[in-house]
């Protein structure tokens, strides 16, 4: 059953199929089988955050991106996990700003962090870069959410693809993914 939103033109899914099947089933084993129904699924992919924010009508902070990182070295992180070398850190940060990598770095006490490769994306988080929701992984990773994300009362993530977002208020999506409330956003100057 789908249902064309006025205002944004999204179609509305409100089947389980709207959202990808991890992550349709990582919201059952949360409890938050109700989120299924609030999922906006849209014809055309928003791989990025100004997409999406165009597309839901909303302000760009009010996305959530899920950005991977890969860190050496961090006596925080399970040295078990590391994949050629790096271990895989999950970044949620509002739409509107960029992750500073040395605030990560420098938060983990890692020698080194970059952006993860989509092959890391992939095999860290069981989806593509563009649809990456901040919870419902294939692996366990640690979290860090910027507290930018709690200026708003609601916010949109990834549903496990490129076409399809969820809401949810920041805390409740922070908890969830169980994040890490840092300070990772670069400042503009």
């Amino acid at each position: 059953m789908t249902a064309t939103d006025e205002n944004t033109g999204a179609e509305h899914s409100h089947a389980e199929n709207a959202a990808h099947p991890r992550f349709a089933e990582a919201l059952r084993e949360l409890g938050l089988d109700e989120v299924n129904g609030r999922i906006r699924r849209f014809p055309d992919a928003t791989r990025t955050a100004a997409e999406a924010a165009a597309a839901i009508g909303c302000e760009l902070s009010q996305i959530c991106k899920s950005l991977i990182f890969a860190a050496w070295g961090s006596p925080l992180l399970a040295r078990g996990r590391d994949l050629d070398g790096g271990v895989p850190v999950l970044v949620l940060m509002d739409g509107a700003s960029r992750v500073d990598v040395e605030l990560v770095r420098r938060e983990l006490g890692a020698e080194k962090v970059t952006r993860a490769t989509a092959d890391l994306v992939r095999e860290t988080t069981g989806y593509a870069i563009g649809g990456v929701p901040p919870f419902g992984h294939r692996t366990k990773t640690r979290v860090l959410a910027d507290r930018s994300l709690l200026g708003h009362d609601t916010v949109w993530a990834a549903a496990g693809t490129p076409h399809t977002v969820f809401p949810m208020d920041p805390k409740s999506l922070i908890a969830h993914a169980g994040g890490t409330l840092v300070d990772v956003r670069e400042q503009t100057r």
